[in-house]
C-alpha cells in the first residue's frame, strides 16, 4: 500500500526515508513502537517534525506499520509536515521497509537519507556532517560512535578473540547515500541486512564515517524510552 499525502515532494534534492514500521515487541507497548508515547505525543512525531523542519531535507517518505498508515498521515497533517510526499506500508523487516519506501523516491533524486524513527533526536548538525562528507565523493556516509567497552568474539560460550576496539565504531542513523548507489544496493537480496550501508558496501560502494551523536539513542526498551523522554525535556521548548 502506498498513500500520498497532501505534499507532492521536490524533484531532485535530498529525499528522506523515515523507517517507522517496527513492531516494538521489546518495548512492551500495546501499539507499534512508532506510536508509543513520548513526551505526550507519538514517538514518530519527534523525528518526523525534525526532518520536516530540516533545511537539508526536501521531501519525506514514511514507512508506517501495517494498519497504521492512516494514523501516520493524520500525524503528519497535525504537525503540518508539508514535506511528507508519501506514507507506505512497511515490510516484515527493516530492509524490506526501506526497499518499499525507496520505490516512492523519484528517479531524479540526488541523495537519499534513511533514518529510523526509533532514534528520535536527529538534528541538523548530524545531517550537515553527513551531507558535507558525501559531497567529497563517497557513495554513502554513516554516523559512528566510538565503542568504550572491551569487545570479545565468543564461540560456544568461550572467548575466541579479544578485538581491538580502536578500529570499531557503533553505527547510527541517519545514513545518507548517493541515490543511485542506494538503489543498486537494494536491487539484490536484502535478507539479513541490518542497515543500508551494508548493502551499499556489498555492491562495491565506498561508505565513510563521521562523528555521530550520543543523543541519537535507539529506543528498544521502556528504559530507552524513558531516557529519550528526559533528553527531550532537557531540550526545553
Amino acid at each position: 500500500m502506498s498513500t500520498s499525502s497532501s505534499a507532492s515532494g521536490e524533484a531532485g534534492g535530498t529525499w528522506a526515508i523515515l523507517v517507522a514500521a517496527g513492531s516494538g515487541s521489546r518495548l512492551g507497548s500495546d501499539r507499534p513502537k512508532a506510536f508509543a508515547g513520548l513526551a505526550g505525543r507519538p514517538l514518530l512525531a519527534e523525528s518526523l517534525e525534525r526532518l520536516d523542519t530540516s533545511e537539508w531535507v526536501d521531501a519525506i517518505v514514511v514507512a508506517a506499520p501495517p494498519g497504521w498508515e492512516e494514523p501516520a498521515i493524520l500525524l503528519a497533517e497535525e504537525l503540518v509536515a508539508s514535506k511528507v510526499a508519501a506514507v507506505v506500508t512497511g515490510g516484515a523487516t527493516r530492509a524490506e521497509s526501506v526497499r518499499i519506501a525507496l520505490a516512492e523516491v523519484p528517479e531524479d533524486a540526488l541523495v537519499v537519507l534513511v533514518h529510523d524513527a526509533a532514534r528520535p533526536l536527529v538534528d541538523d548538525a548530524v545531517i550537515e556532517r553527513l551531507l558535507a562528507r558525501l559531497a567529497e565523493g563517497v557513495d554513502g556516509v554513516v554516523p559512528g560512535i566510538a565503542i568504550g567497552d572491551t569487545v570479545k568474539r565468543v564461540e560456544r560460550g568461550i572467548v575466541a578473540e579479544t578485538i581491538d576496539r580502536e578500529a570499531l565504531v557503533a553505527v547510527q542513523t541517519p545514513q545518507v547515500f548517493v541515490a543511485e548507489r542506494l538503489r543498486a544496493g537494494y536491487s539484490g537480496e536484502v535478507a539479513g541486512a541490518t542497515d543500508c550501508a551494508s548493502l551499499v558496501e556489498r555492491t562495491g560502494g565506498r561508505v565513510a564515517v563521521v562523528a555521530g551523536d550520543p543523543r541519537l539513542v535507539k529506543v528498544t526498551t521502556a528504559s530507552d524510552l524513558e531516557l529519550v523522554a528526559r533528553l527531550v525535556e532537557d531540550e526545553g521548548p
